[in-house]
């Protein structure tokens, strides 16, 4: 199986692969494969594909995982691969370390992981785990963005303060983007992960934006 074979599958549903590597014994991937290729997204190409269908899965409890599912595991089947998820857990597979071992990404502030074309406007949907081994994709390493980042803007962009560079206030975002706010957070994304300037050009759309933050505060009950 060639790379672009792979790549191709991928992006016919706005996916991407977002590098990979040859999985040693204490990466914890399961069934031992001899590759494993990091699968996801960036900027709004994905939410295009999935907004055409969304309706199909609105009896899903996560319909964007429901959809990434269906479509992950089709493409797996179409490169022989078997599909891995980031969801499902708990136990939960350790993606934000298998990313960081595929990619050069890296915590930021306000926790997301930072990369250095993307910004914070990217994630990770899933992994395609193949018994042969592959080259990998060509992943041209970078130092993290946030370290030449004198003014963090990311860490005075918040309202109600939830960020300080080591923790995450979750019930003061929740109770903000929920109560006062719920047409800048809720309508746009996170405005501390706006703030941020890497990566502007990948920046989701309100609704892609929307989508996500009603997600997030469902998942915190307050949906």
């Amino acid at each position: 199986m060639r790379m672009d074979q792979i790549e191709s599958a991928l992006a016919a549903h706005g996916l991407m692969a977002r590098g990979g590597f040859h999985p040693a014994p204490n990466d914890n991937v399961p069934g031992e494969p001899a590759t494993l290729i990091l699968v996801g997204n960036a900027g709004p190409d994905m939410w295009t594909v999935f907004d055409r269908v969304r309706g199909n899965y609105a009896d899903s409890a996560n319909p964007l995982d429901a959809w990434v599912s269906d479509v992950l595991t089709d493409v797996a089947m179409s490169v022989g691969a078997t599909p891995l998820f980031p969801f499902g857990g708990p136990p939960h597979l350790p993606f934000q370390r298998w990313a960081q071992r595929a990619e050069p990404v890296y915590p930021s502030p306000v926790g997301v992981l930072i990369h250095p074309q993307f910004g914070l406007w990217h994630a990770y949907r899933g992994a395609l785990a193949f018994a042969e081994k592959l080259e990998c994709p060509a992943s041209a390493m970078a130092p993290s963005p946030c370290d030449s980042c004198a003014d963090k803007p990311c860490l005075i962009a918040c309202p109600v303060a939830a960020f300080d560079g080591s923790a995450y206030d979750v019930p003061a975002c929740v109770g903000h983007i929920t109560g006062p706010d719920t047409g800048d957070c809720m309508g746009h994304g996170c405005r501390a992960r706006r703030a941020c300037p890497v990566g502007s050009d990948y920046i989701y759309a309100p609704a892609q934006a929307a989508f996500h933050m009603y997600a997030f505060t469902g998942a915190q009950g307050a949906g």
